[in-house]
């Protein structure tokens, strides 16, 4: 049973690869293969949980035992659901208003190499005082309106991503996982942004100069549309600067709110929410259904892409499978044998969290290594975060950053490994050997 959840992963994510070729949506077979690495986990529960059978004598609940196991991870996968959900439809909001534009009106360039280091750099720097992922919901919007062609548009998207992990890697609140470390004790936030910020950027930067080489010619901007189920004429220069400023200082707002009060993000991200909700229905209270429609947040949320929010349940929960298993922490303890130098063993753990989610990867790695092995700000700590933060751009599906792209852009994930899986680990390899050097 131990190798039929690893094929059953394995297989499931060969289908969500390949979901061009098997034309099922991706969402669907993430879905079916969470619900069989659990269902298989039910049959196999002795063989995982002979430990605990054996402490508990005859008192061991399996049914519950899991039960409570899947409801733990159930509660931190919502968290990413309702912070993606909130963020879309903030995002989705500020579009419905035209507020984008005032962004795209000021960026005049068509060159393909000048506005890939704009957009890159504006990224990089962005998901640092958000975070990896909201960036990248925002960026994939103004691609949309400054990109026509898809191929063009994807390959930004692509460059994006892996901007967005760059700059999450350096900063406190940039990732999941610098989040996870940066209250674990393991990095200090001062300390995070003088040791990885050189790197990151390196990360970043290796890729673009070799696209500087490489890319020609200009780009071809989409033709202006009015956003669905509204007459642009309905939004006055008001309510276009207003709910643009007040959607943007929403999404900066929520790692000010995680500081103050240590609730976590999503409920940030609601609260932004249901400010910009109340805002809208002040605004549009005495205007008839047909003037207000398409305005209005529940409006909005009819048109969030649903299908991307379950393909992150659908991954996640097979990923939360493995974790409880026991088979990703076992993997971890043979990486530990097998290379030792904590070079290598982060090296891999980047390179694995293309494949898997990161988080399950470093919680492992927090789990085996106590503070007491590494110490606060130890090297072994900050190459975990650069790793685990960078190295899922490798494959498009490897962060939550990817997985919201190639959501909301459509990216193919073979056309993905094609075109910027290489660069991404060129990219990945030049950060860690800067920081390989410096230490040395």
């Amino acid at each position: 049973m131990y190798a039929l959840i690893i094929v059953a992963f394995i297989v499931g994510y060969t289908f969500i690869a390949l979901e061009h070729v098997v034309k099922v949506d991706k969402a669907a077979t993430a879905i079916i293969t969470g619900v069989i690495c659990w269902t298989l986990m039910v049959y196999s529960g002795m063989t995982f949980f002979g430990a605990e059978l054996a402490e508990a004598g005859g008192s061991f609940d399996l049914a519950h035992h899991l039960e409570e196991s899947l409801l733990h991870h159930v509660g931190d996968i919502a968290e990413i659901l309702f912070f993606l959900l909130a963020a879309m439809t903030i995002v989705e909001l500020i579009d419905s208003y035209q507020g984008f534009n005032l962004v795209t009106d000021s960026i005049r360039t068509t060159h393909k190499v000048k506005l890939m280091w704009m957009v890159c750099f504006v990224t990089f720097f962005l998901s640092a005082l958000l975070d990896n992922l909201t960036t990248t919901i925002v960026i994939a919007t103004l691609l949309r309106k400054l990109i026509k062609e898809k191929d063009d548009l994807w390959f930004y998207g692509g460059m994006v991503v892996l901007a967005a992990n760059a700059g999450g890697a350096w900063s406190p609140i940039g990732d999941v996982t610098t989040i996870m470390l940066w209250i674990g004790g393991q990095i200090s936030a001062l300390s995070i942004v003088q040791q990885l910020l050189a790197p990151s950027i390196i990360c970043l930067l290796v890729p673009l100069i070799i696209l500087s080489f490489t890319m020609k010619g200009e780009l071809e901007r989409p033709e202006e549309t009015v956003a669905s189920g509204h007459n642009i004429a309905d939004v006055t220069p008001f309510e276009q600067r207003l709910i643009f400023i007040m959607g943007i200082g929403g999404l900066l707002f929520v790692p000010v709110f995680k500081n103050i009060t240590h609730l976590p993000p999503f409920m940030g991200m609601l609260g932004s929410l249901s400010v910009l909700w109340i805002t809208t229905e002040v605004l549009h209270r005495n205007k008839s259904d047909e003037d207000s429609e398409g305005l209005m947040v529940g409006d909005i949320i009819r048109r969030i892409d649903t299908p991307s929010i379950l393909f992150f349940l659908g991954i996640l929960l097979a990923v939360a499978g493995l974790q409880t298993t026991g088979i990703l922490l076992d993997f971890a303890h043979v990486i530990d044998k097998s290379l030792g130098n904590i070079y290598l063993i982060n090296l891999t753990i980047g390179l694995l969290s293309s494949i898997v989610d990161n988080v399950p990867l470093v919680a492992g790695a927090m789990g085996m290594y106590s503070l007491d092995t590494y110490p606060q700000d130890h090297h072994f700590w900050e190459l975990l975060a650069y790793c685990a933060g960078t190295g899922g751009s490798v494959l498009i599906i490897g962060s939550a950053a990817g997985v919201a792209m190639m959501g909301i852009l459509r990216i193919n994930f073979i056309w993905y490994l094609k075109k910027l899986s290489l660069l991404a680990l060129v990219g990945y390899l030049a950060g860690l050997v800067f920081l390989y050097l410096t230490a040395h």
